[in-house]
């Protein structure tokens, strides 16, 4: 349901992957295509050819490296951090408006659910690389 909020609330020009490379770029500003590929766990040609379609549509930069005129850095345009700000708007209006309709006390259930997810989801991040470790020397 909450993809669902979620996709009313986006008039979005961008697809779920122009998206995706939106939300990294806005935290990571100034990675390369590399990197970026690597987190969308793709290849750099696809991945650059997504980023020309952003650019295309004005909602990403591209910055040659300081350091390396060889390398290219991405970067949100105005026009991007902009359209990440009203999508967010959006959604957050939209997910409110859900949690209005809710008692208090389901609410408050929601709250301590999702902080217990969040704890969970943690531990297992936290562990993973643990279990992969031990599983690795038994093998």
């Amino acid at each position: 349901m909450l993809e669902v909020l979620w996709g009313r609330a986006s008039t979005a020009p961008a697809s779920a992957s122009q998206l995706r490379v939106l939300l990294i770029l806005e935290h990571h500003e100034g990675i390369n295509l590399r990197t970026l590929a690597d987190s969308l766990a793709s290849t750099p040609p696809s991945t650059s050819r997504l980023c020309d379609r952003l650019q295309a549509a004005g909602f990403v930069e591209r910055v040659t490296s300081p350091h390396d005129r060889r390398e290219v850095r991405l970067r949100l345009s105005g026009r991007g951090r902009a359209f990440v700000a009203d999508l967010r708007s959006r959604r957050e209006q939209a997910v409110q408006a859900v949690l209005d309709r809710m008692p208090v006390a389901q609410r408050t259930a929601l709250l301590r659910g999702l902080e217990a997810f969040c704890d969970a989801a943690a531990t297992q991040i936290h562990d993973a690389p643990r279990a992969s470790e031990s599983g690795s020397r038994t093998a």
